[in-house]
């Protein structure tokens, strides 16, 4: 049975608070002195997707070249990011996470999650355990959805 239309639309809005709120809350840290927002959820993707060429992870994090392009020197002037020639291609470049960009993720998440962890003081496992599956649930489904139009959009757009 389908969703109903009034329930899709409070999802969206429920779905867009959670995500303003979750970075207010768990981003107060050293941690966004350390690497800014944007530039974890780069680090932390091409961490989690591994070495790739700039390409392959601008499908995956659903986002257009210019601005990973930019992200990712930022990334390498820091020394988080390191690019290396493509074997297959000369032309080209492989990016993968330095192991000082890795200590800083784990520097990062430690935060964050202690501070999740602290919020959520009152919470027990199982209701832990059902946020969890709804969120991955919605992720899952949004990022499917998101990599389909944007692969899309590059083929139309080549």
């Amino acid at each position: 049975m389908a969703v109903r239309t009034d329930t899709a639309a409070s999802l969206v809005e429920e779905v867009f608070r959670f995500g303003r709120a979750l970075r207010v809350a768990v981003a107060r840290s050293d941690d966004r002195l350390e690497l800014a927002p944007a530039l974890v959820g780069v680090l932390g993707t091409l961490a989690t997707h591994g070495e790739c060429r700039q390409s392959e992870l601008a499908v995956v994090m659903c986002t257009s070249q210019s601005v990973l392009s930019r992200q990712l020197a930022e990334l390498t002037d820091a020394g988080h990011v390191v690019r290396t020639p493509d074997p297959a291609d000369g032309r080209a470049t492989r990016v993968h996470v330095s192991d000082q960009g890795i200590a800083c993720l784990e520097r990062i998440k430690a935060q964050r999650v202690q501070r999740l962890s602290e919020l959520l003081a009152d919470w027990d496992e199982d209701d832990a355990h059902a946020a969890l599956e709804s969120i991955t649930r919605l992720t899952t489904t949004f990022t499917v959805d998101a990599q389909s139009r944007h692969s899309g959009s590059r083929v139309f757009a080549g």
